[in-house]
């Protein structure tokens, strides 16, 4: 008979207090393992991978808000920019790509975010190294009979039964009591990419300035556009040639509407050089852009990253520490059930050692059992915590459309059996000297 095997049947006989004791080390483990596992799938979300672009563009406001509506779609839109400062802006030769971003309005039920953009947008990396990729349909053209269509992440697709050549309303401002009345039609769907993207539904730029009441009044441009013309711009004025403040741009339909009368809430820039021609363009174009009166530029990295280290970060250390304590206490239990059992066992030490058992071996059962506790429980625990983060993940969907997958592994769970059979072993010392000192003539005499 192994030792093991002993150690087995030791705490069958104790079956109740051994159970609620692995349960306890099970409970800890499986609220370190939906810990880690959420904070990893939020640390992905809001990692510098997630975008692949250097910059971002906005009106005057908060740098994190603009970061979080226009690449995470988790916040309000800030106030607009005029679409003539995009046009200017592109123009720049150290700009590589600029893609304008028209936010504000959402699905019929105010579920998923609209998004207004250009073909451009679709022909670049969403992060480093990954393009995006069509479960059907096509993506989105500038021809004029490509106005009013859209391309739909795999999120809202799954949401809505959404195929190509499916039409649908949006709502103003998300506003479910206010529905324009154009309709776009699903031209493609996304492929899922577990990022932002997939609960976003991407329209022609062209189609959100369509749409009745999302122009500005000309009059109301005119006036702004001077105001602005008063102060410093961050931009100079456009070379000859190229459009400016006072072009005029053909909308994809039937009506010209001036330049003016448009408006881009973000623009997603990427500039042009190698990583680290990129990295030393943005840390001195950012300063200048912000001395400006008009726009913000943010380092969507950099805004991250704090997000990341201010507020993530001190929480999830928060809570690891306190399944730490929960393991811990679960240890103590551990060692107070074995400890106090060995009153009970003492006739059965004596015996075992009447019957030829060495000390060493006696004292390696009792220290077997509480590895046994530990390591049941930890598996248990590693079960029970997926099984948390499976019941948990729609929740979280739904109240922060942050995706979480229920089969994700964090590489830090590695650990934590390692560091439960370290616990079991210093938890059975103690219990084990006890049974190794046992006197046997006096334990077969009580």
């Amino acid at each position: 008979m192994t030792l093991v095997t002993i150690a087995a049947k030791s705490i069958r006989q104790r079956w109740l207090a051994s159970s609620l004791t692995a349960l306890s080390i099970a409970l800890g483990v499986a609220l370190m393992v939906a810990v880690l596992v959420i904070n990893g799938v939020v640390t992905r979300m809001f990692s510098q991978n997630a975008t692949g672009f250097d910059m971002i563009l906005g009106a005057k406001g908060s740098s994190m808000q603009l970061v979080l509506n226009t690449i995470y779609f988790l916040d309000r839109p800030i106030e607009n920019l005029p679409y003539t400062e995009y046009l200017k802006f592109k123009q720049k030769k150290w700009v590589a790509h600029a893609i304008p971003f028209a936010l504000g309005d959402t699905t019929e039920d105010g579920k998923f975010r609209i998004v207004g953009t250009i073909a451009e947008y679709f022909d670049l990396e969403y992060i480093p190294g990954k393009k995006f990729v069509l479960q059907e349909g096509k993506f989105l053209t500038d021809s004029e009979d490509a106005v009013f269509h859209a391309v739909i992440g795999a999120r809202v697709a799954r949401a809505y039964g959404w195929k190509a050549g499916h039409q649908f309303p949006i709502a103003h401002g998300g506003n479910t009591a206010d529905i324009h009345d154009e309709k776009f039609t699903v031209a493609g769907v996304l492929a899922p990419t577990g990022l932002p993207i997939d609960r976003a539904v991407f329209i022609n730029y062209d189609g959100f300035y369509k749409i009745s009441g999302h122009e500005k009044p000309l009059q109301e441009a005119e006036i702004e556009e001077k105001a602005r013309r008063d102060k410093e711009l961050m931009i100079p004025a456009v070379q000859p040639g190229t459009s400016g403040p006072a072009g005029e741009h053909k909308a994809s339909g039937k009506e010209t509407m001036s330049d003016k009368q448009k408006q881009v809430t973000a623009i997603l820039v990427r500039v042009k050089g190698s990583d680290l021609e990129r990295s030393a363009l943005v840390y001195l174009m950012l300063p200048l852009i912000n001395k400006g009166s008009v726009a913000q530029a943010v380092n969507p990295i950099f805004q991250i990253r704090k997000l990341l280290d201010d507020v993530v970060g001190n929480i999830r250390t928060m809570l690891l520490v306190m399944t730490v304590l929960i393991i811990i206490v679960s240890g103590v239990g551990i060692f107070v059930s074995i400890y106090n059992s060995m009153a009970d066992r003492k006739r059965e030490i004596a015996i075992m050692r009447a019957l030829g058992a060495r000390r060493r071996t006696v004292f390696s059962v009792i220290v077997a059992e509480s590895i046994l506790l530990c390591a049941g429980g930890g598996l248990l625990g590693l079960v029970l915590g997926h099984g948390l983060v499976f019941v948990a993940g729609p929740i979280v969907e739904s109240r922060s459309d942050i995706l979480i997958d229920p089969w994700f592994f964090e590489r830090q769970e590695l650990y934590i059996l390692p560091a439960l059979l370290v616990l079991a072993i210093i938890v059975g010392l103690v219990p084990g000297l006890t049974a190794y000192r046992a006197d046997v003539a006096k334990g077969l005499s009580d």
